[in-house]
């Protein structure tokens, strides 16, 4: 009853979306992984097309529309929000691509496209942003097997940080056993990463250092260190074990 009365309540809320006009509401990258999954799962669950296709126009409108499109594609990576798009630059110069964020869009794609049929529309859009997104990711990857809050500056908190560094894992991972990604080349930068998280981060009780708390850049709760307390640590938790899941599955 309880399983019914929640997927009654989500489908009215989405059945709403659907039949309204706008597409413009995920305004920061974050909300894209709150609500294309949800969307997506909704069309294959019901048989109605129209709650992907509406998924599908909003990413769109965020990835390529909004303040010029918040995906840039030069780098495969993503501003978190119109904020970060430029003339904003990192303080080396460089645009400013928070880990975390573009962990959600990773990790929206890898549950967008579990949920697909392999000869859904626009399939074959998500699979190259994921593809692009997870070969640009392993040039940021740090010498320790993190990545730094700021993908292309170091010298802004830079340090091991959790959760993207989870949220990164889990989309390479998912897309070397589905057969998206090269072997050869991801399982070195998986397991590296995988090994870190597991030898630095993991306290004795379970409890995960290198959590960045709430916010939306690389300054927001800092100091990111092994013993600190974020403001909101649960997400922490949730991505390491996405990324464990999809490692225990290879």
């Amino acid at each position: 009853t309880l399983r019914s009365t929640q997927f009654n309540i989500c489908t009215g809320i989405s059945a709403w979306a659907v039949n309204t006009p706008q597409i413009d509401d995920w305004t920061w990258i974050d909300a894209i992984q709150m609500g294309m999954p949800a969307l997506v799962k909704l069309s294959v669950t019901t048989g109605d097309a129209r709650y992907a296709e509406k998924a599908y126009d909003m990413y769109t409108w965020t990835r390529n529309v909004l303040a010029g499109g918040l995906y840039n594609s030069k780098d495969a990576l993503w501003w978190r929000d119109a904020d970060f798009v430029p003339p904003y630059k990192e303080p080396n110069g460089r645009d400013c691509y928070w880990s975390r964020g573009n962990g959600w869009v990773v990790a929206a794609l890898v549950r967008v496209l579990d949920e697909l049929p392999a000869d859904a529309p626009h399939r074959s859009e998500y699979e190259r942003d994921l593809k692009d997104m997870c070969a640009a990711l392993v040039k940021c990857q740090r010498e320790d097997g993190f990545w730094n809050v700021s993908l292309h500056d170091a010298s802004n908190f830079g340090g091991k940080e959790l959760t993207g560094t989870s949220l990164f894992v889990y989309g390479m991972a998912w897309g070397v056993r589905n057969g998206l990604l090269d072997r050869d080349k991801y399982m070195p930068v998986i397991v590296k990463a995988w090994n870190a998280m597991v030898n630095d981060a993991v306290h004795d009780n379970g409890y995960l250092g290198y959590v960045q708390g709430t916010g939306k850049e690389p300054k927001d709760g800092q100091p990111v260190a092994y013993d600190s307390k974020p403001d909101f640590d649960d997400y922490g938790t949730g991505c390491f074990l996405l990324a464990g899941t999809e490692v225990y599955k290879l």
